[in-house]
């Protein structure tokens, strides 16, 4: 099932997620969160984004040409990042929730995380350069944090219009959205 994609402005994206219970059945939900995030070409989406204000989100950096990325799809259920080293570096992200809109955002390039696959396994792994960047930005949707929160505020002045009419629906995207204002 293709969930809609909850636009920015959507008070859920603001809130930090509940942890999920151990042993609950998240195989259907985590296949349908895939589901939305391709239909949408995204490579993360995390619950939030879908209305759920749960622990989850879903990584896919396969189609990405970037080495060691070959490999990449999984979920991580009520993840914690343990730590994040490393010299920062920018990089121009993106979002479904934020539609349209691309700036760089610096971010440290190692962490070392604790989560669940989707049987219940407990894993603490590192990773860098471009997975810990995916990672760190849906975790963050898990924190109620978005992108946008890393610009300097006259970045953030500037795209004020845009993120308003993001969140009134007033936005073109191929995949269907959820906007508060709608």
């Amino acid at each position: 099932m293709i969930y809609p994609i909850v636009m920015y402005g959507d008070p859920v994206l603001r809130q930090r997620a509940k942890d999920i219970e151990q042993g609950t059945d998240l195989k259907q939900l985590i296949e349908d969160m895939f589901e939305t995030m391709h239909a949408a070409n995204g490579i993360g989406l995390a619950a939030p984004q879908i209305g759920k204000s749960i622990r989850l989100f879903v990584v896919d950096g396969t189609e990405l040409d970037e080495e060691g990325m070959e490999n990449f799809r999984q979920a991580f259920i009520n993840p914690q990042i343990l730590e994040e080293t490393g010299e920062p570096w920018e990089f121009e992200e993106g979002c479904l929730s934020i539609p349209n809109i691309r700036e760089n955002v610096s971010r440290k390039a190692d962490l070392k995380i604790r989560y669940y696959d989707e049987q219940w396994n407990l894993h603490e792994e590192a990773f860098d350069g471009m997975k810990a960047r995916i990672i760190q930005h849906e975790y963050d949707h898990i924190e109620g944090k978005l992108f946008v929160d890393y610009l300097p505020a006259l970045k953030k002045r500037l795209l004020k219009g845009k993120l308003a009419d993001i969140s009134k629906g007033k936005v073109d995207t191929e995949y269907r959205i959820s906007a508060p204002g709608k």
